[in-house]
């Protein structure tokens, strides 16, 4: 729906999710002038009952196409060729990568039928059985959703994810009980310190676009690769900026945006094995900025990367794998009040070397933009012989 700014408006709403925790304190006040729980709890249940309104009323008919996924048909002319073909746009510039990479080859190739097209001289219209033979669904460009799970992009989201979950999540459970800890005891504080951070969940809301914007990091100046292409060939002389590819500089900026979370992840893991009061409020912060910048980061990774008709799965299996993986917080907790008797130390200096595992999915992502870099300048290469041969076929 938004274009180069899709990963802005995902952190937005992802930010006002998270952000909603603030609510709590509140819920504690009303709590704390003696009404019931389970007052509270019918009340909120009712109000959460109104998304299912706010979807029936809401919900479109149709489905928001992606800029990715806005298809187009264009009738082309082959003049020089002796055919007419209408094909698709997506499906014209594998075309002609594979026609150049036919008159490369020359006699290599194999298959009869262009066997016989080279035997009876018609060397030039070998693009004419490309079509016939070669026009095949592209489903690289469109992966399956199986393909999608087992990518190592998604596996590693899934760790990453993982990962940052229970360490945030065993700090939420656990927070009063690791202030009693550093307080000897003192309720009073530790209510204050609670109601702090509670209010900080704002941050989640002003914070989270910041991810956003990382992943939206130039956008408006890239251009797709046939187009680039086009534009080399088409004014060989022009010594204008070259544009960037779209999904190239879609990948660096999830880098960035990954390697920049985790790094905050490490810092607030650094802060909390350090026990001073007022220095928790820096891990307040840095919890609540890590909380919605992991989750926007991962929506636009997502969207980046994989068919936006699998978006909501694959954002569904991460929440669904996370979860239950976060449930090892239980297990953590136990030993932190058993046989560590209330002290936090090793917890979270074993949860901090878990936290370095993030680090997999950036280093990935540098790795993947170098093939992708590769690919594309074999799809340049492919491209101009492929113009010129046919130049030096009409001289």
């Amino acid at each position: 729906m938004f274009g180069d700014l899709r990963s802005t408006f995902i952190a937005l709403m992802i930010g006002s999710y998270a952000s909603s925790a603030v609510t709590f304190p509140g819920i504690k006040v009303i709590y704390d002038f003696g009404v019931s729980f389970i007052l509270i709890l019918l009340v909120w249940a009712c109000c959460a009952g109104l998304v299912f309104f706010n979807c029936f009323f809401n919900w479109p008919l149709e489905p928001f196409p992606g800029p990715e996924d806005m298809d187009y048909t264009v009738k082309i002319k082959f003049s020089w060729l002796g055919f007419d073909h209408k094909i698709t746009g997506k499906q014209f510039y594998k075309q002609v990568t594979t026609v150049g990479r036919r008159l490369s080859v020359g006699g290599s190739m194999k298959n009869h039928k262009e066997m016989a097209a080279l035997q009876d001289g018609n060397k030039l219209c070998l693009s004419t059985v490309d079509l016939e033979v070669k026009c095949q669904p592209d489903m690289a460009a469109s992966p399956s959703f199986m393909q999608s799970v087992f990518s190592p992009i998604l596996l590693l989201s899934l760790i990453t994810m993982c990962m940052t979950q229970l360490r945030l999540i065993f700090y939420m459970g656990a927070m009063n009980n690791i202030l009693q800890f550093m307080v000897d005891g003192d309720l009073g504080t530790v209510n204050l310190y609670t109601s702090i951070f509670g209010v900080l969940q704002l941050l989640c809301l002003v914070t989270a676009p910041v991810i956003g914007y990382i992943m939206d990091w130039k956008l408006k100046e890239c251009t797709d690769g046939s187009e680039e292409a086009e534009e080399k060939d088409a004014s060989p002389g022009d010594k204008k900026k070259k544009p960037r590819d779209r999904q190239i500089q879609k990948v660096v900026n999830a880098t960035r945006a990954f390697a920049f979370t985790n790094l905050l992840l490490v810092a607030f893991g650094v802060t909390c094995l350090i026990p001073n009061l007022p220095l928790q409020i820096l891990s307040f912060i840095l919890h609540t900025v890590v909380r919605g910048f992991i989750h926007s980061a991962m929506g636009g990774l997502y969207a980046a990367v994989y068919p936006s008709t699998q978006f909501g799965s694959l954002t569904g299996l991460q929440s669904l794998v996370s979860a239950l993986f976060a449930l090892l917080q239980q297990p953590l907790f136990l030993v932190m009040m058993g046989p560590l008797e209330g002290d936090p130390l090793w917890v979270n200096v074993g949860l901090l070397g878990l936290s370095m595992l993030g680090f997999c999915l950036p280093l990935y992502l540098i790795c993947y933009r170098r093939r992708l870099e590769r690919e594309k300048r074999q799809q340049l290469d492919d491209a101009k012989l492929f113009l010129k041969s046919n130049s030096e076929a009409f001289v």
